[in-house]
């Protein structure tokens, strides 16, 4: 199955694949120049240096043999013709969102949505971030009833396996049924 892993810029994403990834990452990650300092905004982002330019990509086995292709997007705008490159085939999408830039999460639920695919939305805990209950996150993020909603940090593997999880559950069952076999 082909997941994408999207979200705003500075969310986690890189960090969620590498904490879940069976395999070495591939990922292209580049140092931050003070040319991209106009456009990257690393405001709210203590520390952060390094930017996704093209793709993150990591694999994951699931019991009974269910394969997960994780490919991270990078959140910049300059970067959506590649994101929609990147989503094509996929079967569903995880949204990583972070508490302190919500509303820098519904660009990329916007560009999910126009796609087709169904999500599932991860609040990726830092330090730092603010703590609200999810029917908060949920009203604030204007989720439908039927979008997987869950906590996680990315930094943690069973935090961030539940959010797969989470995501994995919601595409399956939204699978059509298989014929019966006689």
């Amino acid at each position: 199955m082909k997941l994408v892993v999207a979200g705003p810029f500075g969310v986690g994403k890189t960090t969620f694949i590498r904490t879940l990834s069976e395999i070495p990452t591939l990922h292209t990650e580049e140092a931050m120049t003070e040319t991209g300092a106009p456009v990257d905004d690393v405001a709210g982002l203590p520390g952060k240096t390094t930017t996704t330019v093209a793709v993150d990509f990591g694999r994951l086995t699931l019991p009974g043999e269910l394969v997960l292709y994780m490919f991270g997007t990078p959140g910049q705008r300059r970067f959506f013709p590649l994101w929609q490159d990147i989503a094509r085939g996929a079967i569903g999408a995880l949204v990583l969102a972070d508490t302190r830039r919500l509303a820098d999460s519904f660009e990329i639920m916007d560009m999910v949505e126009e796609q087709g695919l169904p999500y599932a939305v991860a609040v990726n805990r830092f330090p730092d971030s603010p703590i609200h209950p999810a029917a908060v996150l949920r009203s604030h993020l204007d989720l439908h009833p039927s979008t997987p909603l869950v906590l996680c940090d990315a930094r943690e593997r069973g935090s961030s396996l539940d959010a797969l999880i989470a995501l994995t559950e919601h595409v399956l069952h939204g699978l059509p049924a298989a014929p019966e076999q006689p």
